[in-house]
């Protein structure tokens, strides 16, 4: 079993930047597939990106990319989300997931291991 803590939430202005944290521990995080995904009041969680065990293979919505960039540092085990040109649109709480099966995934059914999320505000 892997604990996954979000962290670096907060509110920003329309334009704005901030970079997310999941602090991993537990479970070896080197062999771990990562996710961040995020829920907006009303809607169903969605993929935002993803990034394989070593950190070579990335995957992004289409909505942030560009815009956001995702990455890893196994030997901290910790994973990132930087968030640039930040819109309202963005507003949602953001939540780490991991995994270890094989295969990439984009769908919330591809994670089995969640974080209790983090709330990201961005305003006009």
């Amino acid at each position: 079993q892997v604990q996954l803590v979000e962290s670096g939430g907060g509110l920003v202005q329309a334009g704005g930047s901030l970079r997310l944290s999941c602090a991993a521990s537990g479970r070896t995080f080197s062999r771990a597939r990562l996710g961040w995904f995020r829920q907006a009041p009303g809607k169903e969680r969605e993929f935002v990106a993803a990034i394989s065990w070593s950190g070579g293979i990335t995957y992004y919505a289409d909505s942030v990319k560009g815009r956001f960039t995702i990455s890893r540092d196994n030997a901290k085990n910790t994973g990132y989300l930087q968030m640039s040109s930040l819109k309202p649109e963005d507003t949602a709480v953001y939540y780490c997931a991991a995994d270890y099966r094989p295969q990439m995934g984009v769908g919330v059914l591809n994670y089995q291991h969640w974080g209790q999320g983090t709330q990201v505000t961005v305003s006009s």
